[in-house]
């Protein structure tokens, strides 16, 4: 592999070698869409260059990092279709992929910068760099650490630890101007004194995020780093230290920021907030209750409430989902517990500060792969459109084949535990196609699930029942459709809606006044499949069971109304 970029070339995104794209996120907590975007911008590429992506799993957090959480990266990548050619589960030449397994690697190049005075030791307790910190602040000065005149050598390291110190090291920053050359930014100055010293190596003996990444981009050979615009004030501190330990520097590329449709920056704060203002807006809410759902206390819960502290996004999807609170979607797991296709996120995603150069959105992975290009990156932030990105999901459920989108339906039905699940595939299918034009797979579920409950299990709309059941002789129509249905062979879909048409017609109303009372009577609602579909796969006997439970039901309340 060349060891020399172009300069040209590599200011306009050109490549002069082969291209190798990584992927780090840090696995404390589940892939966020702007996570999700970095990996897709690496691997889109990488494939489109014909070059490699690798995934790295920067775990030196050891108080943040969870086994469960870098998981459920390299399981929503997957879902994504979002392949890396080196990493976790698929090895390579250049691991190991987790930085927990490479501390000999950076304790060797850590060693290499103490021996050339560019790196010390630090013993400072939090306490006293606080102090300074105030010190800083009284004299309206920014914070940068003070290098001692004469550098810590081994006799003051013993010492320091035997005194129980915390013993780090701190990186030489040089007194020099900085500049970063950004394929999407440009050239950006950064002047001298801008940046101190700064930790390489923790008292844990972990390194910190910015020696390891420097460190493993040169030994992986990577030579795009794709990461987002708030990477960018970290570029010098990393040039610095490539610089000092003689590796190259590769092109970078800061991509801007995408914000919410609130004009802040796309946060899991958001869905504290939709819980918050949910709680807030229940009239005499069971604080104690929904506190327990949550495996909080009162007081922290309502903490949480004013304002005060936050609570684990967990929790907020226990209580939200007790209290039928739709949060805002966040992480990539989100959008898939949403019923989002994996195709329609990575289209939505890839056109979020990038464009195709073309007037065509909808896009699948082949055509976004071969119209890739750094060059169309753009500097202005991107909206999180979520209106958009319905529009999108509903194109790519029409788009996508009968056997993938049964696929996606059948990981969905299992991860939410519906009762659809159960169903076979020719039942399945059968589903999918009597909800075709649905927007996402929940909206399909949502619909189709009380084909699958027990016929006492049905819940009913309050104001479904008022507004079509007690309200023009609803209850009345249902007896009379009751009735022909029982008089009827077998409920096919013709027969079934030859009846209800032909009812319509003699009692001289819309076809929803007759359709409507039967539809809350079989699911409870007024939201169902094409209710002649659905009497169908309902089945004769089920469906006079149901309408025989609704008509019990409410007809004492149907008497009180028809006496006022």
């Amino acid at each position: 592999m060349a060891e020399k970029f172009n300069g040209e070339l590599a200011r306009r995104g050109g490549l002069v070698e082969p291209v190798v794209t990584r992927f780090a996120p840090s696995p404390t907590g589940y892939l966020h869409v702007g996570g999700a975007r970095t990996a897709l911008f690496c691997w889109l590429m990488a494939k489109h260059t014909g070059g490699t992506m690798i995934l790295r799993i920067e775990d030196t957090d050891q108080k943040r990092n969870t086994p469960a959480a870098t998981q459920q990266v390299i399981d929503d990548l997957r879902w994504l279709g979002i392949e890396w050619d080196e990493g976790p589960e698929v090895d390579g030449p250049n691991g190991p992929y987790f930085q927990s397994q490479r501390l000999d690697i950076y304790q060797k190049y850590t060693q290499k910068l103490l021996d050339a005075d560019l790196a010390y030791y630090c013993f400072d307790t939090p306490e006293e760099l606080e102090a300074t910190r105030k010190e800083s602040q009284a004299k309206k000065e920014n914070f940068l650490y003070r290098r001692p005149e004469k550098l810590p050598d081994e006799k003051d390291v013993e010492k320091a630890r035997a005194e129980g110190r915390p013993v780090v090291i701190r990186f030489c920053m040089p007194n020099e101007e900085i500049i970063v050359n950004d394929i999407v930014r440009g050239e950006v100055k950064f002047p001298a004194g801008e940046f101190g010293d700064f930790i390489i190596c923790k008292s844990d003996g972990y390194p910190t995020y910015h020696f390891a990444c420097v460190v493993d981009d040169m030994l992986m050979k990577i030579t795009h780093v794709i990461r987002g615009q708030e990477h960018l004030m970290n570029t010098p501190c990393h040039i610095a230290l490539q610089k000092a330990l003689g590796f190259r520097t590769p092109n970078y590329v800061h991509m801007s920021v995408t914000i919410s449709e609130g004009g802040g920056k796309l946060s899991k704060r958001e869905r504290g907030k939709t819980l918050v203002k949910a709680i807030k807006q229940i009239p005499n809410a069971d604080l104690e209750k929904i506190a327990s759902v949550g495996g909080i206390t009162s007081d922290e819960l309502n903490d949480f409430l004013n304002g005060k502290s936050q609570i684990e996004q967990e929790i907020i999807s226990a209580i939200a989902d007790y209290l039928g609170v739709h949060l805002p979607e966040i992480n990539v797991v989100d959008f898939f517990e949403s019923g989002y296709l994996p195709e329609a996120m990575v289209n939505f995603i890839a056109l979020l500060g990038w464009s195709s150069g073309g007037k065509k959105e909808i896009m699948t992975k082949d055509e976004l792969i071969e119209a890739f290009d750094l060059a169309r990156l753009t500097k202005t932030n991107s909206l999180f459109d979520r209106d958009k990105l319905l529009a999108f999901n509903t194109e790519h459920m029409k788009l996508v084949d009968k056997e993938t989108l049964l696929g996606h339906f059948k990981k969905y039905l299992a991860v939410i535990d519906s009762p659809i699940q159960k169903a076979d595939d020719d039942m399945l299918k059968r589903i999918l196609q009597i909800n075709e034009g649905a927007k996402t797979l929940e909206m399909v579920e949502h619909k189709s699930r009380f084909l699958f409950l027990d016929n006492d299990k049905i819940e009913y709309d309050e104001k479904a029942v008022q507004k079509v059941l007690l309200k023009d002789n609803g209850l009345a129509m249902l007896q009379i459709i009751r009735d022909r249905l029982d008089a009827m062979g077998e409920l096919s879909e013709k027969a079934v809606e030859d009846m209800l048409r032909g009812l319509a017609e003699e009692k001289q109303v819309g076809l929803g006044k007759v359709a409507q009372p039967l539809r809350v009577a079989i699911c409870g609602n007024t939201i169902s499949p094409p209710i002649f579909d659905s009497i169908q796969l309902l089945g004769k006997e089920n469906t006079l069971i149901r309408i025989d439970n609704t008509l019990q039901k409410f007809a004492a309340e149907n008497a009180k109304n028809a006496e006022k």
